[in-house]
């Protein structure tokens, strides 16, 4: 998974603000993954998704997270989320389904390269979203999971009348997979159990990109740390504010790839096998931890110190992916 893809991007703005307007501007003009008029092509596989062959496998949904899409809809069912560096600086979020499936999730976005290195951790995952740039069309008819974009299977996706494009297509779990799988098939390596002993206290964590911002408060009443996006208390429409029991700040290689956008920006390239430092956060305090993928099939371990793993809490696992300093 070494080479790059071009990407759907945007040029650089001189603050975080109106970058994000800027990205807005230019995503309805031309990055959608599902409408004519710009370099993306729908994915070439027609088929009906099959729904026994689904079933043992987790959903995958790739979510928008400019300010313009939020509040989402769907994430408080999710059983991980992956929070991602994209171009411009800004994130996006890969949630993972397995144990349940909300009736709608959104706004779903397009694919990225680095997802498919991501998602062999899964067996035969089904990775919804909206569309993909057309070099990147090869890269994930070769991948061993089963996607499932707005162009292929239209009737399992919706548009929001409330919402503008690209901001406004909503997912339909139900359409995809007839029931959720279940716990086993959350292969992600990660290790359940009561909270380590040592540790800091820690009530707050921060954690900058170039051109977003994201904030986890822990709250002793939700068991659970607060999510701020942008200086903004992150919310959904279907389940009110999260509050994953467990953040992993997860330290990576974000590289430049081979590959461009049309208007000559480079798209990043998340790197999630191989070894890094990582922080946990859970019942109010921050554990040191290191962490290890060898292979893309492999889960990631993460573990302390002494080299025993850190146990995560019950419950929603956020993932934040940031470049290592």
């Amino acid at each position: 998974m070494g080479t790059g893809h071009r990407v759907c991007g945007w040029r650089a703005a001189p603050t975080a603000t109106l970058l994000a307007l800027a990205l807005t501007a230019s995503l309805v003009a031309g990055c959608t993954g599902h409408r004519g008029g710009d370099d993306r092509a729908p994915h070439p596989a027609s088929s009906a998704p099959s729904r026994s062959a689904a079933a043992g496998s987790p959903l995958a949904v790739k979510i928008d997270n400019v300010p313009a899409a939020r509040p989402q809809t769907g994430l408080g069912a999710a059983d991980v989320v992956y929070v991602e560096q994209v171009e411009g600086g800004l994130s996006r979020l890969l949630a993972v389904y397995a144990t349940r499936l909300p009736k709608s999730v959104g706004p779903v976005r397009s694919a990225r390269e680095s997802d498919l290195e991501l998602l062999r951790q899964f067996h035969r995952p089904t990775l919804a979203f909206s569309g993909a740039q057309r070099a990147l069309l090869p890269l994930i008819d070769q991948a061993p999971l089963r996607p499932r974009s707005a162009d292929t299977v239209p009737g399992a996706y919706r548009r929001d009348p409330g919402r503008t494009a690209p901001h406004d297509l909503f997912l339909r779990p139900g359409a995809l997979l007839p029931a959720a799988p279940g716990e086993a098939a959350l292969t992600t390596g990660f290790r359940r159990g009561p909270a380590p002993s040592g540790g800091s206290p820690r009530t707050t964590r921060t954690v900058r990109y170039p051109a977003a911002r994201l904030a986890f408060t822990w709250s002793p009443g939700r068991g659970g740390w607060l999510i701020a996006m942008d200086g903004e208390p992150m919310t959904t429409t279907d389940s009110g504010r999260p509050a994953p029991p467990t953040v992993v700040v997860q330290y990576v290689t974000v590289r430049a790839s081979r590959y461009h956008d049309v208007l000559g920006n480079n798209t990043p390239y998340t790197e999630t096998v191989g070894s890094g430092r990582a922080e946990v956060l859970r019942d109010g305090r921050s554990f040191a931890a290191s962490w290890s993928r060898p292979a893309a099939t492999d889960g990631t371990t993460f573990t302390g110190a002494d080299g025993t793993p850190v146990p995560f809490a019950a419950g929603q696992v956020w993932v934040v992916l940031v470049p290592a300093p």
